[in-house]
């Protein structure tokens, strides 16, 4: 972290750092598409809140065997967490060891999994901004969803005045908003009152996004389990789920079942396609989207599952 990037903080402002080793291959990623995590020359960059208090969160990779994170904040508990939410977002502490030790032979993505050891999930650093993603792409095309998430960020989210790095707001910033505000920036009228609902559950403390229970989140209307399989995957960390209802796995598996470059599957047997994954299915699922853009799935790798033509649609898009 530069010595550009000052406090923001009324406090003196606390510096921490800490090496990672990861215990799998590992390179450190660009951006995000919203741009809330910035690379900056060697630097993976974000602003974030924990608990109200303000840090400003970084991460380089000096080594292929050596990630160094570091966060500044007035408060030392705070910059410790900064550095948690980082490191749970790059996916550096994941061995995945035992995913490659199972399917590097596999049919389907073997090819990709040989090839590109360092395939991760690319995660949220926070539930909340997994949930929020995932409700603004719904049925929509992937490039209008990222816009519609950077008008939220650039009208509501907070801006740290040294850095110029922005947070997401948080669900008590979005329930106050009007669902015609938010359907302003063109978010579809159902979904605006379904974020706004979310949010007000979520800042009531009536929903938990860190538990695994989504009762609560499937009673709102507009919220089905492509979201909460979004949510799980990109926010809570689960590579047990899928979201077998994206657009881009019904086409893929459509492709891999027939052979048909058109083809499509309902949404049950794209499920059932990702079953012999187990707890890796949200891992699969990526190097799936990874294999089939780059022409890496074979064109016979078994009877009932033939290669698709051509790439799926984004990750996190379902429509």
């Amino acid at each position: 972290m530069t010595a550009a990037a000052a406090s923001p903080w009324a406090d003196a402002p606390v510096d921490i750092r800490c090496e990672v080793r990861p215990p799998w291959p590992f390179r450190l990623g660009g951006g995000s598409a919203d741009g809330l995590l910035r690379r900056r020359g060697a630097s993976l960059q974000r602003w974030l809140h924990v608990e109200e208090e303000p840090v400003l969160v970084a991460a380089i990779q000096p080594a292929g065997d050596r990630v160094i994170f570091a966060a500044r904040s007035a408060c030392p508990h705070a910059a410790a967490e900064g550095i948690d939410r980082l490191r749970f977002a790059t996916g550096v502490d994941d061995d995945l060891r035992p995913f490659h030790d199972r399917f590097r032979d596999d049919p389907i993505i073997g090819r990709a999994v040989r090839a590109n050891p360092y395939l991760r999930v690319r995660r949220r650093c926070r539930p909340w901004e997994a949930l929020l993603a995932a409700v603004t792409e719904q049925l929509i095309e992937f490039e209008r969803a990222v816009a519609i998430q950077r008008r939220l960020i650039a009208r509501l989210g907070p801006r740290c005045p040294h850095s110029g790095l922005r947070d997401l707001p948080g669900p008590e910033v979005i329930a106050a908003q009007a669902p015609a505000w938010l359907a302003s920036i063109d978010l579809a009228p159902k979904r605006a009152i379904a974020l706004r609902r979310c949010a007000l559950e979520v800042a009531a403390g009536r929903i938990d996004l860190d538990a695994h229970d989504v009762r609560r989140l499937l009673a709102i209307s507009e919220i089905g389990a492509w979201t909460v399989e979004i949510l799980g995957l990109y926010g809570q960390g689960r590579m047990d789920v899928v979201p077998a209802g994206d657009l881009g796995f019904i086409k893929l598996v459509g492709r891999i079942r027939t052979g048909n470059p058109r083809a499509r599957v309902e949404e049950p047997e794209a499920r059932e396609f990702f079953e012999p994954y187990g707890e890796w299915r949200g891992l699969a699922g990526e190097y799936l989207r990874w294999a089939g853009a780059r022409g890496l799935i074979p064109s016979r790798a078994h009877p009932a599952r033939r290669a698709p033509g051509r790439a799926a649609a984004p990750a996190g898009t379902r429509w």
